[in-house]
């Protein structure tokens, strides 16, 4: 599997593996009649390490990278994360903002020369009613059930769109809609809005 075979796909499908010690997601392609086809990539971090970063392979084998996300800064995570290919070449990178993300997640993702993206949470009532399910005590064995999307948006035209499944686990559905946007930057980004806000 190579970074040209899974350019060629615009849907998939993410699903995280339940682990103690680490963190893990499998994706795949999504088949034209919706099941799940070919892993195309599995992304795999340590869990309670001081630097944020995952590694993604291009199967569960781990013997091949697909890419990598790392934090600019070690204990800021405003600073934004870096994504790149299996030989450390820049592929793109994204970042949250703070401020925008009181009210509604809020993210922005770049391929340079080519893409800048803005992602927010679709559902404002629903952003709404995480954040205040946030602030509950318990709820942090409790996960929030509803589902919740994010669309990515360049001006007014929808370029990405990242649906959670409703359900206990945490699954996914990434769209593509911007032939030239790096899957590999699209898939590191949707695992990101998992695995760094702890949803």
């Amino acid at each position: 599997m190579n970074s040209t075979h899974v350019q060629a796909h615009e849907r998939f499908a993410i699903r995280q593996k339940m682990t103690l010690r680490t963190k893990e997601y499998v994706v795949t392609a999504v088949r034209p009649d919706g099941s799940e086809g070919e892993v195309v990539a599995f992304a795999h971090q340590k869990r309670l390490t001081l630097s944020e970063q995952m590694t993604f392979y291009t199967d569960e084998s781990k013997k091949h990278v697909l890419c990598t996300f790392e934090a600019r800064e070690t204990l800021d995570p405003e600073a934004g994360y870096d994504v790149r290919d299996a030989v450390g070449q820049p592929i793109g990178s994204f970042g949250n903002e703070a401020l925008a993300s009181l009210l509604r997640s809020t993210w922005t993702m770049r391929q340079p020369g080519t893409i800048n993206l803005t992602g927010r949470e679709r559902n404002r009532v629903v952003a709404g009613v995480r954040r205040i399910w946030e602030w509950l005590p318990f709820t942090d064995f409790v996960p929030f059930l509803w589902p919740y999307h994010f669309d990515f948006t360049e001006g007014d035209k929808r370029l990405m769109a990242v649906d959670k499944k409703f359900g206990l686990r945490d699954r996914y559905v990434l769209d593509i809609l911007a032939p030239d946007l790096d899957r590999r930057l699209a898939i590191a980004q949707a695992v990101a809005l998992d695995a760094l806000e702890e949803r």
